[in-house]
């Protein structure tokens, strides 16, 4: 449980920054998300989930969970 707080600690962390230091830059690709139909928006998910994945099994493996 306490992995998931942290885990979850440091999304806001990271999303909190996003927007404290680039708000535009954020307007700015929430625009372009609306450009793309939705079939990308779905591939674009699931390559972020991925990703994450991907990160989290390789911190787990390097001894850090």
């Amino acid at each position: 449980m306490t992995m998931i707080l942290m885990a979850l600690g440091l999304v806001l962390i990271v999303e909190g920054l996003v927007y404290a230091l680039a708000p535009t830059l954020v307007e700015r690709m929430l625009e372009m998300l609306r450009t793309l139909p939705e079939a990308g928006r779905r591939q674009v998910g699931i390559l972020s989930m991925v990703l994450g994945l991907i990160l989290v099994w390789g911190a787990y493996q390097l001894g850090f969970g």
